[in-house]
């Protein structure tokens, strides 16, 4: 079982924010004047970045004056997408603390702190009273989770009577091997995908209604093709990317991802859960 400090190591960096802050002045703009279109590229760490946000996010109904918790939020990157798509506030937790503090300084630059603030903690443990939330999402954490029915647990928990949780995760869908490195584990350890038939009893034993569910293996190899195409193209990687966030070996995890994906061993899914009164 992979411990926490592990995890959070694995996605740590001591110069993050400098790194990012790089990247913003090569692409020609400031802290003042970035976007959340800019930041999207480095700050949405997830298959299919940007473009899998809305539609994903679209699943739980979110309404304006909604109280949303990002689980597993990294930058915030999602959190900020649907505080400025839907009019919501967001709450966002992580395991590692140069991702909250790193996010908490892109919203202060983007004017976004009084409705997105992201803290610190654990997924299985959040620091939240019980029935905090009216919806809840996690995009790509339940792959460093060994216990899916506590993960599901501490959601029921935290959510309202009737609220919904929507998990974009990469589950098993074949036999065989991962081939690892990958950008949520580095080495067999750390990694505890599972598939959809595990998040389906975890979310109804604590009493949620699945209510959709959603394969997205082919929307996830159409986007790896057209990075590796941008890639091609550019002569290198763009200013901002998840090569920032994934390191040195950030193209060898996503051609580890792409083998394990195009070999049918896993694939990105959604489900979407509602949970009763």
């Amino acid at each position: 079982m992979a411990r926490t400090d592990e995890v959070s190591a694995h996605y740590g960096s001591a110069d993050l924010l400098e790194r990012i802050s790089a990247g913003v002045a090569a692409m020609g703009t400031t802290p003042d004047s970035v976007s959340l279109e800019d930041l999207a590229p480095v700050d949405e760490f997830h298959i299919g970045g940007a473009a899998a946000t809305g539609t994903f996010l679209e699943s739980i109904g979110i309404r304006e004056n909604d109280h949303v918790l990002d689980i597993g939020c990294g930058l915030g990157g999602t959190g900020r997408f649907a505080a400025a798509t839907f009019g919501c506030r967001v709450t966002g937790v992580d395991l590692t603390p140069e991702y909250v503090e790193v996010g908490n300084t892109l919203c202060s630059w983007l004017g976004m702190d009084r409705r997105v603030d992201l803290v610190h903690g654990d997924a299985l443990s959040t620091p939240f009273d019980d029935g905090s939330f009216d919806k809840a999402f996690m995009l790509h954490v339940g792959m460093n989770i060994e216990d899916k029915r506590d993960l599901a647990r501490e959601a029921w928990r935290v959510l309202r009577p009737g609220g919904s949780v929507a998990i974009y995760d990469v589950m098993r869908v074949g036999p065989g091997p991962l081939i690892f490195p990958v950008p949520w584990a580095s080495e067999p350890g750390m990694s505890f995908v599972a598939p959809l038939d595990a998040y389906r009893d975890a979310l109804e034993g604590v009493g949620f209604e699945v209510v959709q569910e959603n394969d997205r293996r082919a929307f996830a190899l159409d986007f790896f093709e057209g990075l590796r195409i941008e890639s091609a193209d550019s002569g290198g990687p763009p200013p901002l990317g998840l090569h920032i966030l994934m390191g040195e070996d950030a193209s060898e995890k996503v051609q580890n991802m792409v083998a394990n994906i195009s070999d049918g061993r896993v694939a990105p899914i959604e489900i979407v859960a509602r949970r009763g009164a």
